[in-house]
């Protein structure tokens, strides 16, 4: 699920806010990562200088990820490698994605202004609106660190709203969960309604994980949906938070509605983003 990682970079060191995460999954995972840069033009006079940057930051990456690695007892060969294309940058990202079986895109956020200013400009938002793969997004809050001290991915924060497709997000979850040992929260926010009817859905849900050796609590929180899965998230330190998107229509068109659009926007946590699906019957049904 996770095997191969992109991490689309433009040169700034805000971008670059994501390869520690990527770096740690490749060494906890022993997942293959590609760092892509595009040209908006073959003819780019800089085009030289980019490659050379991103063989630079290929190799750095690899140094970084096996060091990583090596504290955790393991002795991997990682491959990582740099890809330089040209053409419209979101368009060759996701096209690239596709034709590459990529498991996971890993993009950073501006820290101070998230999705509305992406260090590279709108590229980050229209891959997020038009790729079918996994999107992890990371907050900038400053210059990259160095290779990780510590474990960064402990806690998980899924919030789910009963339907299918908020549901999309219950495996990838719990893969990440069950290979890198990170504790799962799952969260329904109830404006009204049955709380034991709730519970008995993440109880149920929970189980699933827990078949997998994942430690998982539960939360049912009467209020405005946003506004608790970020206060949550806060609250117990989540490291992400997982949520799934409407399969037809991207990020256009979220599962909970403007509730997930408002925790991209406005939380402060790194989210994974998982398209989500709709059964033909459901889609007639809401039609109808």
């Amino acid at each position: 699920m996770y095997e191969r990682i992109l991490v689309p970079l433009d040169g700034s060191q805000l971008a670059e806010i994501a390869l520690p995460y990527a770096e740690e999954l490749s060494g906890r995972l022993g997942a293959e990562v590609t760092l892509i840069y595009v040209s908006e033009s073959i003819d780019d006079p800089h085009r030289h200088m980019h490659q050379i940057y991103m063989q630079k930051m290929a190799e750095s990456t690899k140094q970084d990820t096996e060091a990583y690695a090596r504290k955790l007892g393991k002795e991997l060969a990682i491959q990582v490698r740099s890809v330089n294309l040209a053409g419209n940058p979101a368009e060759e990202i996701v096209k690239y994605a596709d034709r590459e079986n990529t498991g996971l895109i890993v993009l950073s956020t501006h820290g101070q202004s998230g999705i509305g200013r992406w260090t590279i400009g709108s590229i980050a938002n229209k891959v997020v609106r038009a790729t079918k793969k996994p999107v992890a997004l990371v907050r900038a809050e400053g210059p990259r660190p160095d290779v990780p001290q510590k474990d960064m991915l402990r806690k998980a924060l899924l919030p789910l709203d009963g339907s299918r497709e908020s549901e999309a997000a219950i495996p990838y979850a719990a893969e990440l969960a069950s290979r890198l040992g990170m504790s799962v929260t799952l969260l329904q926010v109830l404006a009204i309604g049955d709380k034991a009817l709730a519970e008995d859905y993440l109880e149920k849900t929970g189980a699933q994980l827990k078949q997998k050796g994942v430690t998982v609590e539960s939360r049912v929180i009467f209020g405005e949906a946003a506004t608790e899965i970020i206060n949550l998230a806060d609250e117990i330190h989540a490291d992400v938070v997982a949520m799934s998107t409407h399969g037809r229509s991207g990020i256009g068109r979220w599962v909970l509605g403007s509730v997930a659009e408002r925790v991209l926007y406005e939380g402060n946590t790194p989210l994974l983003l998982v398209r989500g699906t709709v059964g033909r019957n459901e889609v007639a049904s809401r039609r109808g």
